[in-house]
Order: structure tokens, then sequence, then C-alpha cells
């Protein structure tokens, strides 16, 4: 973070259009990001995925290639060429915005020639017995990177880099069985969901292996020196042995010689395996608060029944502030997608303010939640839906301002009503004004709450409430918000 108050930005979401403008897009808007408030931008996958043009980026084919040779059928990948990102790192970074670049490092895809090995089958579901004898298959696991000939690095990439696959070219109909390669065993330190989460798609890569494990510490080191980007998001590191990223984020550190930021992805709701993964990567690594996330998507579906005091219960926010990245929405989240677990619209100025104006916390807002999105695709059900996210733009604006100039010091929490709960902060010496948040998920009303300044004047900067609030002499003042609402009070 580059000051006290930062904020970050997730800057895509998973139906960009795929005409190759989302770097320059990203170049043009640099000075007004930073205007508004966002220190920080997590970029999308920007190396060459196995649908090329198409690829939203996380069907990783080559690492070395961003948008620089002509390979599955396009130079450019989705979001544009290498030119062009470069371009855009340096104009975030001259106006002051953190880069993070998305590392997917979990598998590849799209393998250039089959090979035939032997595996042993497992059900899609269940990765603890296996389902048949050890098998004949055909695996596309030769990565040969014709049109880059070698270029940053000669490795080609066989069978025995990996140690799973979910794709027989001998039956390619079969889309439930993960096949264990032949003298390998699924990695450990690991999700035990399914009984072992270490295979998730595509050709996994082997950290066993000691040529993989060198490959993806040279390509770390590469990609810092080509695009000097400030930090890595790190994609699906539940299925990726714990002890990896210790050894691999130490090399990182030691050969950046300066302080990278990393978050981790790791989807779960239950804290106490986020606390686990944050010992068992020695606290190297921030990690998103997905429990917070289901607060907010279940909280949004309750029809105002929600118990609004316990809305941070059982999250990293509440329980390791220090290294939570809190969001409302991701890519994986939004509708139709893989994970999805909308936060209902209505709710989301509620939860934005709830992680951009308290002090714990590294928030990122959601691209899609900034300026809203309209796409089609098909649903779990599979039926083509539209789908129509709207901005919030007009409301998170404020929150980042508030954010900038008014979200400091002693913060005293009023968390004692099932429906309406709010927090002041009381400001600090360079930043001296106080705020008071109060929100509902039901009909509204107030609550008295102390901003530590008698006889004060507060206007709501939402707009959602005209009157100012006037402070006792005792520094105390009757906050007021509306219905499925929050208002955000600062003083004049």
């Amino acid at each position: 973070m580059t000051d006290l108050n930062g904020t970050m930005m997730q800057y895509f979401h998973w139906y960009l259009p795929h005409d190759g403008t989302h770097w320059d897009t990203v170049k043009a808007r640099s000075k007004e990001l930073a205007q508004a408030g966002i220190t920080a931008l997590w970029l999308p996958p920007a190396y060459k995925g196995s649908a090329g043009e198409f690829d939203v980026g996380y069907g990783v084919y080559d690492w070395f290639d961003l948008g620089e040779f002509d390979q599955k059928g396009s130079v450019r990948t989705k979001y544009g060429t290498k030119a062009q990102y470069l371009s855009a790192i340096q104009a975030l970074q001259a106006v002051g915005i953190q880069v993070y670049g998305d590392a997917v490092l979990n598998h590849k895809d799209g393998g250039d020639a089959t090979e035939r090995v032997r595996g042993l089958p497992f059900a899609k579901e269940n990765r603890m017995q296996p389902i048949a004898p050890m098998q004949d298959i055909e695996i596309y696991s030769h990565f040969t990177f014709p049109r880059r000939q070698g270029k940053y690095s000669s490795m080609e990439w066989h069978w025995w880099h990996f140690d799973a696959v979910n794709y027989d070219n001998y039956n390619p109909q079969d889309q439930g069985t993960v096949y264990l390669l032949e003298g390998k065993s699924f990695d450990n330190f690991v999700s035990l969901e399914k009984g072992n989460y270490t295979f998730l798609l595509g050709c996994d890569l082997d950290y066993e292996n000691e040529e993989v494990k060198q490959e993806i510490i040279d390509w770390g080191k590469w990609y810092l020196d080509t695009t000097g980007i400030d930090g890595f998001r790190l994609d699906a590191v539940k299925h990726i042995s714990s002890w990896f990223f210790v050894h691999w984020l130490n090399k990182m550190q030691q050969y950046a010689q300066r302080p990278l930021f990393i978050v981790g992805e790791y989807w779960t709701e239950h804290i106490d395996t986020l606390h686990w993964y944050i010992d068992a990567t020695e606290g190297q690594m921030a990690v998103f608060d997905v429990p917070l996330h289901y607060n907010f998507y279940r909280a949004s579906r309750s029809n105002g029944y929600y118990d609004m005091s316990k809305i941070l219960d059982g999250t990293l926010m509440q329980q390791q502030p220090a290294l939570a990245v809190t969001f409302v929405e991701n890519h994986d989240s939004q509708p139709l997608q893989v994970l999805e677990s909308v936060v209902e619209a209505w709710f989301k100025p509620l939860a934005y303010a709830l992680i951009l104006l308290r002090r714990e916390g590294y928030p990122c807002i959601f691209y899609a939640d900034y300026y809203g999105a309209h796409y089609r695709d098909r649903g779990r059900d599979g039926q083509e839906h539209e789908i129509w996210m709207n901005s919030h733009r007009w409301l998170l604006d404020k929150f980042l301002y508030a954010r900038q100039h008014y979200a400091y010091g002693e913060q005293y929490d009023y968390f004692d009503h099932p429906s309406v709960v709010g927090w002041t902060r009381l400001g600090n010496q360079e930043h001296p004004k106080t705020m008071a948040v109060i929100m509902s998920d039901g009909w509204g009303g107030s609550k008295w709450m102390e901003v530590g300044k008698p006889n004060a004047a507060f206007y709501d900067l939402t707009d959602h409430i005209c009157e100012p609030v006037y402070t006792n002499e005792y520094g105390w003042g009757e906050f007021y918000c509306r219905g499925g609402s929050v208002s955000v009070w600062l003083e004049e």
C-alpha cells in the first residue's frame, strides 16, 4: 500500500470485450483513478492463455508470452499486446498507483502435442479412492511454444512436469475423471475439499519436480524485471502446496530488493482454514476475506432480517485485519461464474462502506461495481441469461473521498442492534475532521454516537438525508439513515 488508507481495485471482470483495448483503457484512466483515491490496481493475467485472444487469462498456456508471439491464434492477449501492457504499468506508477500482477501458477492448458502415459482414474468429486485400475491415456502435456523458439526460457514441458490431468484423448467425452499420472501422488498441504483439492483443471503442475520449481522461480524474476510490478495476486492457492509459496516468495523478495505486496486467493468461508493457511505461509501474504464476502452475500438476500450486529463475525477483517484484503464481489462470484454468490445491488453500498470506511483490512473495489457491466452467458441451468450489473461509482467516489480525508484515528463501534449499526472515526493530527457512518438493512433509524466534537455540524455525504446533524456539548450526535441504506456523516 502506498499510504495509510490504500485502496486496491480489481481492474477487470470476466466478461470484458475481447478487443485488445483494455491495457490502453487502463493507461487512459490512470490519472482519474489516482484522483479518485485508488492507490493500487490488480490487473488480469497478462500472458497467453490456451484460447488466445479470447482467454480471460486463467487457462495459462505460456507465462513468457505477454502478447508478443503469434501463439494460440493471435499475437495479442484479450487485453492487448506486451508493449501496451508495459505502457499501462508505467502510466499507473507515474501517478502513484501500484500494480499487482495476477500469477496463475497452479496449471497449464492447451499443450502443443500429446504424450501417451498411464494414469490412475479418480472421480472428479472424490480424490481419495480410484474408480478403476491404472490405464493408458493420451494427454496434451507437451508444451513446445514453437513461435517463441526458446526466447526468455528454453524449457519444454512434458508429462513428468505434471501430476494430474482431466482429459484423455482416447475418451474425450469423459469430463468427470481426474487422472493421477503414473509415479505421481497428489500434493500435500492443500485444501482437503474432495479429499484432496490439488487438481483444479488442465495439467496440474508437480511442485515436487525440481525443474518445475526452478522454472517458476526463473519466471517470477523475469516477470519482475520485465514489468516492474509492485506485487502479485496469487490465484487458486488452496490447490498448491503451501510450502512452495514460502520458498517462492522468499526468492521473489530477495531478488526484488524492494517490498512486494502479495495477496493469495484461498477460496473458503471457513475462517479457521484461512488462519491455518496464513500460519503455513509464515504470514508472507495477505489473504482475501472470503468469509466477509459470504456475510455480505447472505445479508443481501435476507430481506432485512440479517443480524447486522454480527456482519463482521467470523471474518479476517475482525480476527486478523493486518492480513485481510476485503472485497464485496469479484470475477468468480459475479453472475453466471463458477463461484457465483452475488451480493445484491441494494446491499452493495452498505458492504462497500464497511470495507472502505473502517480501519481494518485493505479494501478492493470490483471493476464491475464501479463501472457497471452488461453481458450474456449460459448459467448452470443451461439457459442463456442477460446480466446487468449496476454501477455504484457515484457512491464509491464519495466513499473514496471520505476514506482519503476522514477515515483516520480512533474508531468507536456501535454494532448493538440487529438492523441499525454504525461507527465513528475521530481523526488524527493530519486529518482532524471526524466522521460517523450509519446503515440499516431494515427500515432505517437513528443512533446516538460519539464523535468527540462538541457543538459541531455534520452533513450526509451521500445526500440521502438533507438536514444536518448537530452534536451536543459532550460530542455526541443522533445520526440517521434511511431503510436499506447507508449515510456517511462528515464534520463540516
